[in-house]
């Protein structure tokens, strides 16, 4: 699919669990929203998809609010049902080529990736970008073993022709390994929505991405 339908360079990934005393998903991502966010998923695997479908709906208003797309992660019967702009596919989802079947060519498609070969069957199964890592280490991705680093990323990045978003510990003081690698896209989870200033956090992202 066009790489130019993926009109969004920092996209934020959900995580109930790293939010700050107090504080709600909800107001974090609405936050980061104001502070010039334009891509978030909706992980929270945790969750039913009974439980999800209400957090899906509050966050796909919100995110409307602010012309910001919004993916729900796995589920493409949560997907339809919010309208959500589209779904991102795990390892143990199904297949890209499967659900572009079922969602048509409209909706986007991202595809968690640890590889070149991963990259290259997203592409051949019609994603519209994919996320790689996890770079650095961090706690929410050491199921997956080492981080594959940023030499690896660069290798990556410039074999493949899909969008791509560096994922896995990736904060302030280390995006310039990633922009030196000439990749103005990041995904982040903690660094975000575990921050007491989500807005201004996001606006300093960006301007770095830019």
């Amino acid at each position: 699919m066009a790489g130019d339908r993926v009109d969004f360079t920092l996209y934020l990934i959900t995580d109930r669990t790293v939010l700050p005393a107090g504080a709600t998903l909800y107001d974090q991502v609405e936050a980061a929203l104001e502070g010039g966010l334009n891509g978030v998923q909706l992980r929270e695997k945790d969750l039913s998809a009974a439980e999800r479908l209400p957090l899906a709906m509050k966050l796909r208003k919100l995110t409307s609010r602010f012309g910001a797309k919004l993916l729900i992660n796995d589920r493409i019967d949560l997907a339809l049902a919010v309208k959500a702009d589209g779904v991102h596919l795990g390892g143990h989802s199904l297949p890209a080529k499967v659900a572009r079947t079922l969602l048509g060519p409209d909706m986007l498609i991202g595809v968690s990736t640890h590889s070149l070969d991963e990259i290259a069957a997203a592409e051949e199964g019609g994603a519209d970008f994919v996320t790689f890592g996890p770079i650095f280490d961090t706690p929410s991705k050491r199921h997956l073993g080492q981080p594959t680093g940023v030499k690896q990323l660069q290798k990556v990045a410039t074999a493949s022709s899909l969008p791509l978003f560096p994922l896995g510990g990736i904060h302030l003081d280390n995006l310039s390994s990633i922009t030196g690698c000439g990749i103005r896209r990041a995904a982040c989870i903690s660094a975000i929505l575990g921050s007491a200033d989500p807005a201004g956090i996001t606006q300093r992202f960006l301007e770095r991405l830019s």
